[in-house]
């Protein structure tokens, strides 16, 4: 579920942990499908007018939408929101040679935390198929 990974994410980030969110585009969003799409495509009518440049800028790949949304559950405005955010890196997929360069952890040897996963079948859409709705191209 989406946000319940994100609110623990953010939980972890606050108490100054590192966090390293991988698989993003297999988050799901529960709901009716219909319903989760046409929200979202709702949100993309939200423009400026008078200057496009200056946003509001949308999130069309999982690994951004799923980063804007933990970035919600943060205290923005804060020094400590903006500090615990920088420590949050989400990766589509489980690119363990980049994760090794950049942070100098090994995917096999790291502690890995899962969310525990519902115990019956949710319907709703994944974060993959959410931004491939809305024009993604990744």
């Amino acid at each position: 579920m989406l946000g319940r990974v994100c609110g623990f994410v953010a939980k972890k980030a606050m108490l100054g942990e590192e966090v390293i969110v991988i698989n993003a585009e297999k988050a799901l969003m529960s709901g009716n499908k219909e319903m989760i799409f046409r929200k979202e495509h709702a949100k993309l009518d939200i423009k400026n007018l008078g200057n496009p440049q200056k946003g509001p800028f949308h999130e069309k790949r999982p690994d951004k939408y799923m980063r804007r949304s933990i970035r919600g559950m943060l205290p923005w405005h804060r020094y400590r929101g903006r500090e615990a955010f920088s420590k949050v890196m989400v990766y589509m997929g489980s690119p363990a040679e980049e994760i090794m360069k950049k942070h100098n952890i090994d995917l096999g040897k790291a502690k890995i935390e899962k969310i525990p996963s519902a115990k019956k079948k949710i319907r709703g859409v994944t974060l993959e198929e959410l931004c491939r709705y809305i024009g993604g191209k990744f």
